[in-house]
């Protein structure tokens, strides 16, 4: 019979080793370092080659996974790959690019909903094992944002970095995933798109803002109130690392201590759908995530798309 719970149990992650610093960037475009860091929280990200692909960024994700939690590519079942910049347009998709990589022969997707692209992926992922249709599954999150970035464009290229995160599901006895929500606004689609004719990233920075800060709020109050939780009882929020500023503005209008909020976009920038694994991973080997705590993760984005996810770690 198809298992009643899901956990996560095993983090990975991977960056470009190539570092970009605000200062390196105010040589290419009128900024500086203290304007960029004081705006958006950013002090320098990580850039791929034009050569490694997305797909090549999700691999060494998923090696850094299966070395440090010893486990063996054939034990995976599954692949849900959430991206915004797939290796070619159309197909082979990057979840089908890493199991042709590591001879996997389950499912394998992609999942496009913008910065949202890892709870997304979480939700598919999980609901396919629920209904049996896969046993586990590597759950990705992988962007190459630098392919997709005008660097003329000072109001864009400063925010936004490369990498890849992943995490391992698979059936439990105890409740892990307690809860997922998941929105869309479509009206606001060109708030934040990457356009067809440039194939770069435009951005409506004021109203974006305003939809992140806000959507922040229903997302965490929705996922505490449907679970008889207080945000005293929630142990870490692992937001979208978008901007310093959301997070900062989010919390103090609705009284929410910042020290919940786990930010580590001053050395990654914004990463897309990968923002969140990668926070995960790294509070993961920092011996952060302890058995028992309740942790939402929440993403906002193009789409524009929402939602979150609730979950009691379990290990």
């Amino acid at each position: 019979m198809p298992p009643h719970y899901i956990q996560i149990t095993a983090l990975g992650s991977y960056a470009p080793s190539k570092v970009v610093s605000n200062d390196e960037l105010s040589k290419i475009v009128e900024t500086s370092d203290e304007w960029i860091h004081s705006h958006t929280g950013i002090k320098e990200r990580h850039i791929a080659p034009d050569e490694q692909k997305t797909s090549d960024i999700a691999y060494k994700a998923i090696k850094d996974l299966l070395h440090h939690n010893h486990i063996k590519a054939n034990q995976i079942d599954g692949i849900v790959c959430a991206t915004a910049t797939p290796d070619y347009p159309g197909f082979p998709s990057v979840a089908c690019m890493i199991a042709e990589h590591f001879g996997i022969t389950g499912p394998a997707l992609d999942v496009s909903a913008g910065c949202t692209g890892f709870i997304y992926a979480l939700e598919v992922a999980r609901s396919m094992i629920l209904s049996g249709s896969m046993k586990n599954a590597l759950v990705l999150g992988a962007e190459k944002l630098s392919s997709v970035i005008d660097w003329k464009d000072r109001n864009t290229c400063v925010l936004f970095g490369d990498g890849a995160g992943c995490a391992f599901l698979e059936p439990s006895e105890e409740p892990g995933f307690m809860d997922t929500f998941l929105k869309a606004e479509a009206a606001g689609t060109k708030a934040l798109t990457i356009t067809a004719d440039t194939h770069t990233i435009t951005m409506e920075g004021r109203a974006v803002y305003a939809f992140a800060v806000r959507t922040i709020l229903q997302t965490i109050e929705t996922l505490a109130d449907r679970n008889g939780l207080t945000i005293d009882e929630i142990d870490w929020i692992v937001p979208h690392q978008a901007n310093m500023r959301i997070i900062a503005a989010c919390a103090k209008r609705y009284n929410i201590p910042e020290e919940k909020f786990y930010m580590n976009i001053e050395r990654y920038a914004n990463t897309s759908a990968a923002s969140i694994p990668l926070a995960l991973a790294e509070m993961d080997r920092k011996g952060l995530l302890k058995k028992g705590q309740k942790i939402i993760m929440v993403g906002f984005g193009a789409g524009l798309t929402y939602g979150g996810t609730l979950v009691t770690w379990t290990h």
